[in-house]
């Protein structure tokens, strides 16, 4: 199996930022998606970001897009998340999974998840 474990969460002021690191070992399928969620207390499971591992090709959610950048180092394998302009609303774990498909963003297409990172915004 792939294993993610993801590190890098803390809290941050608004208007902050933040780089999130998801480090994969274990088998990777090549041309896998790895991807980036968050869950709020009470809300459903958000895809934010995704990126294909042999391409590098990117894809945003609208909430996050212009402040969050998704990016990988295929030699260390890892994938990272810089959060810029963060927002009290950003509060919420967060989490990297890895996909076969390549291009997804739903939840239920994602085989592996890390155990998550918390990300708190104070106002």
């Amino acid at each position: 199996q792939v294993q993610l474990v993801e590190s890098g969460g803390g809290l941050v002021q608004a208007g902050g930022s933040l780089r999130l690191s998801c480090a994969v070992s274990g088998r990777t399928f090549s041309g896998n998606r790895i991807g980036w969620f968050r869950q709020a207390p009470g809300k459903e499971r958000e895809f934010l970001t995704g990126i294909t591992w042999s391409g590098g090709i990117t894809s945003y959610a609208d909430s996050v897009k212009g402040r969050f950048t998704i990016s990988r180092d295929n030699a260390k394998n890892t994938v990272y998340l810089q959060m810029n302009s963060l927002k009290p609303q950003d509060t919420a774990d967060y989490y990297c999974a890895a996909s076969r498909s390549l291009i997804s963003s739903s939840v239920t297409d994602y085989d592996y998840w890390g155990q998550g990172t918390q990300v708190t915004v104070s106002s």
